[in-house]
């Protein structure tokens, strides 16, 4: 029950609010991507990280994210070494829209290191998760605290929780903003992550966190190459209007062709919370890209959505690339589809998503510590 009020706005409009009564009028909830953003993350590289016998070719990478991104909105670089990012910037962004945080780091991966944040009534929460390299396959004490050292700075709004019992990592999930949450077994199932907790009791844990009503557990799909054990934003993209992108397989001689043919039909069996199957959206299996005889893993499903664009992976693939960027315009009308080239960041096993992290409205105070 509620009571519809007009309030007068400026220029005459009038805004509509309701008001709700013997109900709680907002829920605490894990936002989708594409909510409303306030800043977008990433973490440099630099010459102590796995990076650094290609530096050169992964910074120019990063360069032409940060033009990208801060070409659209707020962008904030965690780095140890800022002042060498202002030099590689120069000329080619503008600073007042980019926020440097100096402190240790291990590696670049922020999707998985970031804080998660949900939103409730009483604002922002920021969840800080415990990153621990994948199951303990790469050092992570740096990036473990990148979050604390970050929240210290004042440069985020929202109350600070304590989640480092429990290790999750941003790639891993994928909500749409209205309770359901899509992940995959053989991640958050994995060794030396949450092994005290059997699959009954993840999801209990997952649900309690972040209010979900249901969760959607691919257990199908994978990537050679892989150091995630299948992170679902490699795979499968949770996308408005009840839309899951997929990547799909159509080489009966790929590897990976049996495992996303079951992937793509356990897609299909999935429903909305209002019992309707999703709206399935293919995108193209990149071409093997090999790099010392190891097949790395490009994937166009891991893409970046932003207020107003989609920030999508390229391979140097024309077909493929254009094909995967027709594919996103449908997921995302009214969206600019911009392609960028991630060569380089396949080579180190991740792509575009997994070194971005978006804050959503309200998380961020602009006026705080501005380009220092």
């Amino acid at each position: 029950m509620g009571l519809l009020v007009s309030l007068p706005q400026t220029g005459g409009k009038e805004r509509t609010l309701q008001l709700n009564f013997g109900v709680e009028a907002v829920k605490a909830y894990l936002p989708a991507e594409w909510h409303m953003q306030s800043v977008i993350q990433l973490t440099w590289p630099h010459a102590d990280t796995d990076w650094a016998y290609m530096l050169d070719e992964v910074d120019q990478c990063y360069v032409n994210l940060a033009t990208a991104i801060s070409s659209r909105q707020p962008l904030l670089i965690v780095t140890p070494e800022p002042e060498r990012v202002k030099k590689l910037l120069e000329d080619k962004v503008n600073f007042g829209n980019i926020h440097f945080v100096e402190c240790p780091t291990n590696d670049t991966w922020a999707r998985d290191h970031g804080f998660i944040t949900l939103l409730t009534e009483q604002g922002p929460t920021l969840l800080d998760f415990c990153f621990n390299g994948w199951g303990m396959k790469f050092a992570a004490n740096y990036d473990n605290q990148i979050n604390r050292n970050l929240f210290a700075t004042g440069l985020l709004n929202g109350a600070y929780r304590n989640c480092l019992d429990f290790v999750l990592e941003g790639g891993s999930i994928e909500s749409d903003g209205r309770g359901t949450l899509l992940t995959t077994s053989t991640c958050l199932l994995a060794p030396n992550r949450n092994e005290t907790r059997n699959q009954k009791d993840i999801e209990e844990y997952l649900k309690s966190v972040f209010h979900l009503e249901q969760i959607l557990w691919l257990d199908y799909g994978y990537l050679a190459g892989d150091d995630t054990d299948s992170h679902v934003d490699t795979l499968a993209r949770m996308c408005p209007n009840d839309t899951i992108v997929y990547v799909k397989c159509n080489d009966k001689n790929d590897e990976h062709y049996e495992e996303l043919s079951k992937m793509e039909e356990q897609l299909g069996t999935f429903r909305t919370l209002d019992e309707r199957p999703y709206n399935l959206l293919a995108l193209p299996m990149a071409d093997a890209v090999i790099e010392d005889g190891e097949r790395l893993p490009a994937t166009y499903a891991n893409f970046l959505i932003m207020n107003n664009a989609v920030l999508y992976p390229t391979y140097n693939q024309p077909q493929n690339d254009t094909e995967a960027a027709q594919v996103l315009a449908k997921a995302f009308p009214g969206y600019e589809i911009v392609g960028i080239d991630c060569r380089a960041l396949i080579k180190q096993h991740g792509s575009l998503h997994c070194v971005t992290m978006q804050y959503p409205a309200g998380c961020f105070n602009s006026d705080k510590n501005k380009n220092k």
